[in-house]
């Protein structure tokens, strides 16, 4: 014999010793004896992955009750006014009474005015009407520093119409609790 081919002897007896692995044939399953039914497979029921609620909504105050009077919590005034109307002293002496019994309780009572006039003049008309209320729940015994005041002027109308209609409801005051 060559060289060459008692190298290819020598590599196809290493081949047939090592041989291919294959993993063994599985287990064929045991018979079942006759009049025996399966047993049944348990389904194990889908768990949720989806985060687990922790915090549920609380209870701010009676403002937020409907047919609670602080509920109506908004004032409104006349064109280029900063005077408060009759129909608006019993909600505001509600409002303070409730303050008054509660001091630890702040408000924002926030200005704000139709889109009528300039920016500045609308910004200083609307701190014009905090200022009214203000007052007004001072001289009802609420606590100055359970009030601030802010002015959107003409920023955050209620209604964009360009109406009387929108307008009316523009002028007011809010208070935020």
């Amino acid at each position: 014999m060559h060289g060459s081919s008692r190298f290819l002897l020598l590599c196809l007896a290493l081949i047939g010793l090592g041989g291919c692995a294959t993993a063994p044939p599985p287990p064929l399953p045991e018979p079942m004896a006759e009049n025996t039914a399966p047993l049944p497979t348990r389904t194990v029921p889908e768990v949720s992955t989806a985060p687990v609620e922790t915090t549920r909504p609380t209870y701010a105050g009676p403002w937020e009750d409907p047919s609670n009077p602080l509920y109506e919590r908004t004032i409104y005034f006349d064109y280029d006014s900063a005077e408060i109307k009759p129909e608006y002293v019993t909600l505001m002496r509600t409002h303070a009474r409730y303050l008054g019994s509660h001091t630890d309780t702040r408000v924002t009572l926030e200005g704000h005015t139709d889109e009528r006039g300039t920016r500045e003049y609308n910004l200083a008309l609307a701190d014009q009407r905090g200022e009214s209320v203000r007052r007004f729940m001072l001289a009802e015994g609420v606590l100055p520093d359970q009030m601030a005041t802010l002015s959107y002027g003409e920023e955050r109308p209620v209604e964009l119409g360009h109406n009387e209609q929108s307008w009316r409801r523009n002028r007011r005051v809010i208070i935020q609790y």
